[in-house]
């Protein structure tokens, strides 16, 4: 019998941008006329790749187009690329949560998915009701899920409240209890989204830490699409890189991580979209510009270790009334966190807003980093992450010395420090 426990041949996922269907009675029933006669349907010949940075020719977009790979039993398998790649519409249809426009999945064994907060549980229910309500899905006895009850509830830490509905916890105990099910219940293949950036540190290395036994010890697939290309590259044997719906490369996680970062060092120190459809978010905030700025600086000149730089946010805001404070971090192009600063929580209604992040002189290393934003609600809440903003590079500068190596580090403030002589 093949070990192949995932098999993916020309998968392609076709949307149409604000409707259900086609979106109108014309489109319908020109594929429906199509359909009887056994002809290929219309649309699948039209539609613009998933690029939200620029405004389509087509209301048609293809989110996934062409994909083809196969996974192994027992493999750790990343998926890595930036949002809008398809990542999360792959996973929604391994997890049988949409179907596919064409293509083929065949999938061997059953499968525990953890694609985002908010699924998978059903709110009224006790923590304990939804343990075994998972349980029973993934077609499980009552007996095997009480064996794994203690195991579960001890490793998600959230024992005293595992008679509380689930629809108050919060979402770092939402997402570990979630967790904990989704790994004890021995699915035979293992999806996790970036969902566990909401937890925490600790929480977050138990995690890979399971996800590396499961593996290991038990014979089971993972399959693991995360932006901390660290993490990634501990746990994962192989790798998928997808870029705007396509797989742009696969195989040996070292190689492909090699190839992730080659392709994604152009700086890119702005980004603006015309308007909220085109603008990464969703219906709490969306992203209308994003820009590294110098005060100092004249138009075409770059960034110096000495240059203060202005990191300049501007957003559509649909929470009205709530508490909003936005978190920025500065990463390197290893997603390794240089800083992470975050603004006052502020009472905001509908509009748009802008937040400044100022970066002083003489503080960065020279190199290549990446912006991530996170806005949060009620200080705890996370509504939207936006990995890889921009790119800010920073430049070294040679008129000034004679050392012409590369300081270590990510940082190299201007400090005081004398020589004193105490002879």
């Amino acid at each position: 019998m093949s070990d192949t426990v995932i098999k993916v041949e020309h998968l392609s996922k076709q949307y149409r941008l604000g409707e259900v269907g086609t979106g109108a009675l014309s489109h319908d029933l020109n594929r429906w006329w199509h359909l009887i006669r056994g002809k290929e349907d219309p649309y699948l010949n039209i539609g613009d790749i998933n690029d939200r940075t620029r405004k389509g020719s087509s209301d048609y977009i293809w989110a996934l187009r062409n994909i083809n790979f196969e996974v192994k039993q027992g493999e750790v398998v990343g998926v890595i690329g930036k949002n809008g790649a398809g990542k999360s519409t792959l996973l929604k249809i391994l997890s049988k949560t949409t179907g596919p426009t064409t293509g083929s999945v065949k999938i061997k064994g059953r499968i525990s998915s953890l694609l985002e907060v908010g699924t998978g549980f059903h709110p009224e229910l006790s923590g304990r009701d939804n343990i075994f309500l998972n349980g029973a899905i993934l077609g499980m006895k009552k007996s095997e899920i009480q064996r794994k009850f203690d195991e579960i509830v001890d490793f998600s830490g959230v024992e005293r409240y595992i008679d509380t509905p689930v629809k108050r916890y919060s979402s770092g105990m939402y997402v570990r209890l979630a967790f904990a099910v989704a790994a004890h219940l021995e699915p035979d293949i293992l999806i996790i989204d970036e969902v566990l950036a909401v937890g925490d540190v600790e929480f977050q290395k138990k995690c890979l830490g399971k996800m590396k036994d499961v593996s290991t010890k038990d014979g089971r697939t993972v399959l693991f699409v995360s932006h901390n290309l660290t993490a990634i590259k501990n746990i994962c044997s192989t790798s998928i890189f997808m870029q705007q719906g396509t797989i742009e490369r696969n195989g040996n996680t070292e190689e492909v991580l090699k190839y992730y970062l080659s392709h994604n060092t152009t700086t890119k120190s702005k980004q603006c979209f015309e308007s909220p459809a085109i603008a990464p978010g969703n219906e709490f905030v969306r992203i209308r510009r994003v820009e590294a700025v110098s005060p100092e600086l004249k138009k075409g000149e770059s960034f110096t270790v000495h240059t203060p730089i202005n990191i300049e946010i501007e957003f559509w805001n649909y929470t009205e009334g709530r508490e909003i404070n936005i978190s920025l971090h500065f990463d390197t192009m290893n997603y390794e966190c240089v800083f992470n600063v975050g603004t006052t929580p502020q009472l905001l209604k509908k509009g748009v807003y802008k937040a400044v992040c100022q970066i002083p002189g003489d503080f960065l290393n020279d190199g290549l980093f990446s912006i991530r934003i996170m806005f949060v609600a009620d200080k705890s809440i996370p509504l939207y992450v936006f990995n890889d903003a921009i790119n800010v590079e920073v430049h070294e500068d040679r008129t000034e010395s004679d050392w012409h190596g590369k300081w270590p580090g990510f940082v190299r403030p201007l400090l005081k420090f004398p020589l004193i002589s105490l002879s």
